[in-house]
């Protein structure tokens, strides 16, 4: 073992007493990927690691005598663990080396013959003793300057801390024999240079032959934007780690580079690399440094050269509210609203926070709620956001846009358009088929959104989807508007409009295929819709895209798609059924009726006035809620649509339970009981008794109210309406446990709440319902604790869901 055989096991055993006891030192680390390797060779190695702590106990200096000597036999034969001890012992080196063997010295100095002495003389008067005559020493070479070229990192640097963690563990994680090469990326303005810049100031004692930089993306001399060539960083490196002369052509460079840094704890920041072509040839070969890349890309490439990969996104919202405090003052805390939508607005990117704060401090008397005026209007913070007049941020976006990809470029601007947040494969699909002879619109779509995540301007949010980061969203609307003719603009729209309905329709197919609307199949030529495995994926659609599909209706009902508009709100049943998302809900079908009556669809308008009133009713808006049930009575009653009258029925009687109107509302249901069962409508005949059991329960007659429950759950088994048999369950449950059967009714209870937590049955409106009946069945055994856990979970849900039920559960647990 030619690295360390003239020291021996007693050096490397002193370097592991002086530098590898403490589990927190970096020596600690590298020192146990050095074990892991040898261990490749000789697993019993690993028994001896940790070594002991500091001490004089004899038992600890023998563990660690032993670990020297077994790492030392097996880097005799074993060439990985020979590279990764040597590369160790060279980082952390014995403090105390062996001395050289010392020279003869002369006893005595002798002048005699001819000899002449050279140099300046003394003269003395007596000469006691001897005479001894000492050469000079040999002159010391100049000392290399060590570079510490990182960028200054900036005396008020905010939160992070996850992220520096995140880098040290991307760190301790590489083999102790290859060079580590780190990629930070993310979109611009998103603070990479800083951060990194930071984060290896940090570390800067463990790299004392220096950290250099480079900005790879820098402006030229002729103001163009890079890439600046890897031979022209090179040649600025070579110069600065001391090189003679610097070879002329990029390999020679590049050679000379790693010889010279070769053993060297040197740390290598290059900042905004565009390509990992770029990069390649300014990468160490040594395991000793540590070369970091910052990019707006994922400069995928780089994996295969071993770099990790690491995405720096916005700070958090408390984070970035801070960093606006630092010009807004006390305007931040005296409107945190507020705040929190300026940081919002901006992404919660440090650089457009920085800004937005600069605008407050330059205008002491503006209000943070005027800036997130400001900045929500046009195109938001992309535009209004500058330095010196330019818009920084639209800048850098729009290099980034520039490098894309042309098919890359055209998806951008239509996505742009779309009034989403969320985007599947088959939406971005219908988007880059655009009808002139594409052939593999998919193959093209997909490789499109590659170039997209790649750099960052797209980010995938689950196996099909993506999405915008919320800065990126108005700079590509703004290039969809000013690129995009009218005519292409619309068929963008439409695409995205039809594969709502689409999909939509497969959702409402798999949840509530009695909801369906007969005679109202989409006309064929729309988009495919996104394929929906089960009723989980329908859901799961549903809530990922909801704002997207609200989008939709809002855009069919301003520019006159009437049909689409009415019945994307109808076959959106699903979601409001299971999320209840009252604000939604309303607006959605108020813009639905409209659209229903506009195109005179009847059967359309008859639907939005009954949907539309149960979310009204939820909203506790009961007398609108049963103006459009008599509405719905009326349109009913006019066209002979019995099943439609049974409908409004039911909802008055259901408002009229609610005002705890008992006995009108037991007419109510009954009226609609006879309706449904004289067109055989068995679904609707087990709700009716549903709602007959729930009256039945307010007036306390548990009997009566326990045998509907039962005869509506049965019904519903029978025809696989599991949801609403779910929901069925859950009110047996709690009319069980009122009547005194407190086991079968927490029985009951518990089961639907597993369902409603799960699956195609999932629903946080009755998982809180289920919580709160099982908080009143714990408090009636006199369970207090467990009441309360079970409410505090109910109320969680309900914050999300219905602050009227929230603020229920609150009164309810300041009881005594």
């Amino acid at each position: 073992m030619r690295a360390f055989s003239s020291d021996g096991p007693d050096a490397l055993l002193s370097a592991i007493a002086a530098h590898g006891t403490d589990p927190h030192s970096p020596a600690w680390r590298d020192l146990a990927q050095v074990v892991a390797v040898a261990a490749r060779a000789d697993p019993s190695v690993t028994g001896l690691w940790p070594p002991q702590p500091p001490g004089d106990q004899p038992a600890e200096a023998a563990r660690r005598r032993e670990l020297a000597l077994k790492l030392h036999a097996l880097a005799a034969h074993d060439p990985a663990t020979a590279q990764a001890l040597t590369a160790w012992l060279h980082r952390y080196p014995n403090p105390f080396p062996t001395p050289p063997d010392p020279a003869p010295v002369a006893t005595a100095n002798t002048i005699s013959g001819d000899a002449v002495l050279h140099g300046p003389s003394l003269q003395v008067r007596d000469i006691l003793g001897g005479v001894h005559f000492h050469p000079p020493s040999p002159a010391r070479p100049p000392s290399r300057s060590v570079p510490r070229q990182l960028p200054p990192v900036t005396a008020r640097f905010i939160d992070r801390e996850a992220d520096r963690r995140n880098l040290d563990a991307l760190r301790a994680q590489r083999p102790a024999h290859a060079p580590q090469v780190l990629v930070v990326s993310g979109l611009a303005g998103v603070g990479k240079t800083t951060f990194v810049s930071h984060w290896l100031s940090e570390h800067a004692d463990g790299f004392p032959d220096g950290q250099l930089y480079a900005d790879l993306g820098e402006q030229t001399a002729d103001a163009e934007t890079g890439p600046v060539s890897p031979a022209v960083v090179l040649e600025a490196f070579l110069v600065a780690l001391g090189a003679a002369s610097v070879p002329a052509g990029l390999a020679q460079r590049s050679a000379l580079w790693r010889s010279m840094t070769s053993g060297l704890r040197l740390a290598v920041l290059l900042d905004s690399a565009f390509t990992a072509a770029q990069v390649r040839p300014l990468l160490l070969g040594t395991p000793t440094g540590l070369t970091v890349v910052t990019s707006r890309s994922n400069l995928t490439g780089l994996r295969v050269d071993g770099a990790s990969v690491y995405r720096l996104e916005g700070l958090p919202a408390e984070s970035a509210v801070e960093l606006l405090a630092v010009g807004g003052g006390t305007r931040v805390a005296r409107e945190p609203t507020a705040a929190r939508e300026v940081v919002r607005l901006c992404g919660r990117l440090p650089l457009a926070v920085t800004l937005a704060s600069a605008q407050l401090a330059l205008r002491p008397h503006r209000s943070v709620s005027a800036l997130a005026e400001s900045l929500s209007g046009g195109h938001g913070a992309v535009d209004t956001l500058r330095v010196d007049g330019e818009a920084v941020i639209r800048t850098a976006l729009d290099l980034s846009y520039e490098l894309l990809p042309d098919e890359s470029r055209v998806l951008y601007r239509r996505m742009g358009l779309l009034p989403a947040d969320r985007h599947d494969l088959s939406l971005l699909t219908a988007l880059a088929d655009d009808g002139e002879g594409s052939r593999e619109p998919g193959h093209a779509a997909d490789i499109a959104v590659n170039a997209l995540v790649e750099t960052n301007l797209l980010e995938e949010t689950g196996p099909h989807t993506c999405r915008f980061h919320d800065l990126v969203q108005p700079h590509a609307r703004r290039l969809g508007e000013e690129l995009e003719d009218a005519g292409r603009r619309e068929r963008t729209l439409r695409r995205f409009v039809d594969w709502c309905l689409s999909t939509a329709a497969s959702a409402e197919a798999v949840l509530t295929p009695s909801h369906r609307l007969p005679g109202h199949d989409l006309p064929t030529g729309t988009a495919p819709p996104t394929p929906l495995q089960g009723p989980e994926e329908a859901l799961a659609w549903l809530d990922t895209h909801r704002n997207g599909l609200m989008g939709a209706v809002r855009h069919s009902s301003r520019v006159g798609w009437h049909s689409s508009c009415w019945r994307l709100t109808d076959l959106l049943w699903p979601l409001f059924l299971r999320f209840r998302p009252s604000e939604m809900w309303i607006e959605a079908h108020r813009l639905g009726l409209e659209a229903a009556r506009r195109c005179g669809s009847r059967s359309g308008e008859g639907r939005m006035l009954t949907s539309g009133a149960i979310g009204l009713r939820d909203a506790g808006r009961y007398p609108e809620a049963a103006d459009w049930y008599r509405q719905a009575l009326e349109l009913a009653t006019a066209d002979h649509d019995v099943r439609q009258q049974a409908q409004a029925v039911s909802g008055l009687g259901h408002v009229s339970l609610l005002a705890h109107q008992l006995d009108e509302a037991r007419d109510h249901f009954e009226q609609a009981l006879r309706l449904r069962e004289s067109i055989g409508y068995r679904r609707g005949v087990a709700l009716t008794r549903r709602r007959l059991g729930e009256t039945a329960l307010a007036a306390g007659d548990f009997a009566t109210a326990t045998e509907q429950m039962r005869a509506a759950e049965t019904e519903l088994d029978a025809l696989g309406e599991t949801y609403e048999a779910t929901r069925v369950l859950a009110m047996l449950g709690h009319v069980l446990d009122r009547a005194g059967d407190h086991e079968g009714g927490v029985r009951r209870l518990g089961e639907a709440l597993v369902r409603f937590r799960a699956g195609g049955d999932r629903s946080e409106h009755w998982e809180a319902r289920c919580l709160e009946w099982l908080g009143q069945a714990a408090e009636a055994r006199g369970e207090h604790a467990e009441s309360v856990r079970l409410y505090e979970a109910a109320r969680e849900l309900f914050r999300r869901l219905s602050p009227e039920d929230a603020q229920r559960l609150d009164d309810r647990l300041r009881q005594p």
